[in-house]
Order: C-alpha cells, then sequence, then structure tokens
C-alpha cells in the first residue's frame, strides 16, 4: 500500500507494507544513510528521527504511523551542515566512532525545541536513552550546552 511521507520537507510516497519499520523506508527505499540501524528494539537511539518534532525511534516506528506528519532525518536537520548542533559537535570533537550521533544529535535537537537552555538534567533526562558505546557522554551534554549558546546568538 503507498504511504505518502514527508521527510525533510519533500513529500514522497512509498509503496511499502504499513508494518515496515520508519526506518527501513528511510534507508533503504529513500536512501537516506544517516538514520542507523543499532539495536531494532528501541533502546539504543542510533535510529532517532524527529516526527512531527519529537525524537522517534524509527525502528519501532511503522510507516504508517509517519504518514502525512514531518518527519525529519540527520540530512534533514540543515542543508548546509550548519545547524548549531552540527556546529558545536564539530566545536567539541564530540563522535568517536561517530555510529550512534545522527541519533544523539536528532535526540538533541528536539530537546532544544523544547528547551532552549537545558540544564545538565534537562539533558541527562532527555539524552538517556541515546547509548554512545564510545562513552562521549560529557562531550555530548557540553555539545549541547554549546549549541544552546549557538542558538541563543542567532
Amino acid at each position: 500500500m503507498p504511504f505518502t511521507l514527508t521527510i525533510n520537507g519533500r513529500s514522497t510516497t512509498v509503496d511499502v507494507p504499513g508494518d515496515m519499520p520508519l526506518l527501513w523506508a528511510i534507508r533503504d527505499v529513500l536512501q537516506l544513510k544517516g538514520t542507523k540501524f543499532g539495536c531494532g528494539i528501541g533502546q539504543c537511539g542510533a535510529c532517532t528521527v524527529l516526527v512531527n518534532g519529537r525524537a522517534t525511534r524509527s525502528c519501532q516506528t511503522p510507516v504508517s504511523a509517519a504518514a502525512n506528519v514531518p518527519v525529519t532525518t540527520i540530512e534533514g536537520l540543515s542543508a548546509d551542515g550548519r545547524h548549531p548542533l552540527q556546529l558545536a559537535w564539530q566545536d567539541v570533537d564530540t563522535p568517536q566512532c561517530g555510529y550512534c550521533q545522527a541519533g544523539q544529535i536528532m535526540t538533541a535537537a528536539a530537546l532544544l525545541t523544547t528547551t532552549p537552555q537545558p540544564t545538565d538534567a534537562d539533558i541527562d533526562r532527555a539524552m538517556t536513552g541515546n547509548l554512545c558505546r564510545c562513552g562521549t557522554y560529557l562531550r555530548i551534554r557540553e555539545a549541547i550546552h554549546r549549541a544552546a549558546a549557538i542558538k541563543g546568538t542567532r
């Protein structure tokens, strides 16, 4: 059955089963490879995208649930790679292996939308479900604070 998805501001139709995880529609059908497969059970956060502005595990979200609502992947966060989070991630040299970072950034983007000047506790609470095998949690927190400061000056 065809579903209309709005991915990164562009409307597209995918002819996939309604119960297909959004992750596979994004990666395999639409060829947007920034969203990563991590665990497949919604526990690690590597697959996080924004669905209607909320951080959402795309491995557990059926395509049918994402139809006709805006979905933003890491590729859609900024056309030129200059989103405050992307800049802060580079400034702080946040990633080591980088595998989880797209999901981390997308979760942080949802946080900064609702909490423009988060405390450490706000960040820890929001980022709890995102695992980093390299343990860069302190740099992730620092980058979020830096992005909040950048965003506040724009």
